[in-house]
């Protein structure tokens, strides 16, 4: 029942926010609707009772009365309904936007890496679209207790001991939230398998994988273990289901000896009172009783659908708990003259026991070009997020010109870094939406979408885009235009550069998709924004890369081996050295002879 609270709470408190003008209007229809309903049965009695007595003019006039009042039930109820299915619509929107604000309201990001956290989400992404119902349901159900309470007026004054009939009808509402509750488990539970399924459904299906797996023949083995975990997840639901199914069947059972009890006793009354109860009352005691089962079986739907809300809502609010309170960051400085260092920084993947970075100290010059080389895993990437502020030490500090990045505004920090990352964005989206998010200020000033297009070397890209900037990618949700992983490179590039007075730049190994050419003429374009930002701001350029043709233009060289630094130094420096460095190096060098 908390749970149920919680969301009606919930949902009344955000549709008040979302528009409390047509949430009114909507609860004056649904109220008048919901009351015609009871009042149809009086109606029908006093029908009948005037029929039985032949009262010709006092029947049509009932008759008349009762049509009226089927019409106000259907009418009210029918425009009740546009209003809080748009307001559904309205909450779902805001619903949408929370899970959004979660999922980037904390300073880092090692949240969405936990896989309780990765669980949560996808309930609530699966589930999030049902709660446009949500507040349909409350409404409804405020309806249906108000009927309910009418209805047992009426039947206390034909009998007292028929009062106990809505009280049977809470029996089926109890064992109700009981079997929901046991469905809800189910899906927590199968909630791994169901992810893992989608996740195999995708490489089995979309164009970016497809090729892949034909060749190698994987979709027999991709479609078995998807067939394999989807029978494990819907066993258990199915186990879940049948399990609440036989509940409710209980319950309904209950209620149904009540309304059959319920009936047999006016009947009885009516037989055995010469001037006591009539045959109107048995047809208002059968129909009165036949709204309270439709009543509850409503009920029952509606709260499964609430119950169902209700857990999202938890699920979303979970997620912003604990939640630690912070202080507002401090400025971060409009230019550096010290440069970055890094004092005994530690970084742990949540769940995971082994450090990615392990004590790292290091001193990065104001202005100082770095290149960070090491063998997969040794943790590049993770120190570039770490100086990005995407993530933050596990210990350990990182200081910006001696402050420290912990007590900088985040965003101010990342307003200040312009990146382009291996697993860059693909943003199906406008061309325009693709740059501009580079410098959202930025995003309606063509001219400077256009100058970084071109030096970003964007023009085959640009030719395949109907409508120019305006012009869709991909074919997501539209028939935009298709482009090459190296063309989807270079609009990040182009991001990059649309950044302006950077104090961090980095790249993190930027020309995987690039054939030689265009690798040349990235790393001009990179050399250029680099020298540019050093001479404004003095920024640091970090580049991560295993191209050693590349490494060696930078000023200072770093070598990553499991987590921690074992060399700095320039390239002529760690290629005469024995180390991993040299090693790698003479490696790539023989490969090129």
């Amino acid at each position: 029942m908390t749970t149920l609270f919680h969301a009606v709470r919930r949902l009344l408190r955000l549709a008040v926010h979302c528009d409390s003008r047509r949430l009114t209007h909507a609860v004056l229809l649904m109220t008048v609707g919901y009351l015609a309903t009871p009042l149809i049965a009086v109606s029908l009695k006093e029908l009948t009772t005037a029929a039985i007595d032949g009262t010709g003019s006092a029947a049509t006039w009932l008759a008349l009365t009762t049509a009226l009042l089927l019409v106000v039930e259907l009418t009210m109820n029918h425009f009740a309904h546009l209003s809080y299915f748009e307001l559904g619509e309205l909450e779902e929107l805001s619903l949408q936007a929370e899970v959004i604000s979660i999922a980037h309201g904390d300073r880092g990001l090692e949240k969405l890496d936990r896989a309780d956290v990765a669980d949560a989400l996808t309930l609530i992404r699966e589930e999030l679209p049902r709660t446009r119902a949500a507040l349909e349901a409350v409404l409804q159900l405020g309806g249906l207790g108000l009927q309910m309470a009418v209805t047992a007026v009426l039947l206390g004054l034909l009998n007292p001991w028929l009062l106990l009939l809505p009280l049977f009808a809470v029996v089926p509402v109890l064992v109700g939230n009981r079997a929901q509750l046991l469905v809800d488990r189910g899906k927590e539970a199968t909630a791994p398998e169901n992810r893992l399924g989608r996740h195999l459904l995708e490489l089995a299906t979309t164009h970016a994988s497809v090729k892949e797996v034909r060749l190698s023949g994987a979709a027999s083995v991709l479609i078995e273990r998807h067939g394999r975990d989807w029978r494990r997840a819907t066993g258990t639901l199915a186990r879940a289901h049948a399990k609440a199914g036989l509940l409710r069947a209980i319950g309904q059972l209950a209620f149904a000896a009540a309304y059959g009890g319920a009936i047999y006793l006016v009947a009885r009354q009516t037989v055995n009172s010469g001037a006591g109860a009539g045959i109107g009352d048995v047809i208002l005691v059968i129909t009165l009783a036949a709204q309270v089962s439709l009543q509850v079986s409503s009920a029952l739907t509606l709260l499964s659908v609430l119950q169902g809300a209700g857990r999202t809502l938890q699920r979303l609010d979970g997620l912003r708990e604990p939640r630690r309170e912070e202080a507002a960051g401090g400025a971060v400085p409009e230019a550096m003259t010290a440069g970055i260092r890094l004092e005994g920084v530690t970084f742990r993947y949540p769940g995971q026991q082994r450090a990615v970075l392990d004590d790292v100290t290091l001193d990065i010059p104001a202005g100082a070009a770095l290149a960070v080389v090491g063998e997969n895993g040794a943790g590049k990437s993770t120190l570039v997020k770490l100086l990005c502020g995407l993530y933050r030490p596990t210990s350990g500090r990182i200081l910006i010109d001696g402050v420290d990045l912990e007590e900088c505004d985040p965003q101010l920090w990342q307003r200040r870094v312009a990146t382009l990352f291996q697993d860059f964005a693909r943003l199906e989206l406008r061309l325009r939406d693709n740059v501009g998010i580079g410098d959202l200020e930025r995003l309606d000033d063509d001219a400077a979408l256009t100058r970084v297009l071109e030096s970003a070397d964007c023009g085959p890209a640009l030719a395949r885009v109907d409508g120019d900037l305006d012009g869709l990618l991909g074919r997501g949700y539209g028939d935009g235009a298709e482009l090459s992983g190296g063309q989807w490179q270079k609009l990040g590039l182009a991001r990059a550069l649309l950044r302006r007075r950077p104090l961090l730049v980095a790249l993190d190994e930027p020309a995987s998709a690039l054939d030689a050419t265009a690798e040349h003429a990235l790393f001009e374009h990179f050399a250029d924004l680099a020298a540019q930002a050093r001479a404004d701001t003095g920024a640091v350029t970090l580049l991560v890369s295993h191209r050693f043709s590349t490494v060696r233009m930078a000023d200072l060289i770093v070598v990553l081996e499991g987590g921690r630094v074992s060399q700095v130094g320039s390239h002529a420096e760690l290629a005469a050295a024995e180390g991993l460095y040299a090693e790698l190096y003479r490696l790539q060098a023989r490969v090129y002879r």
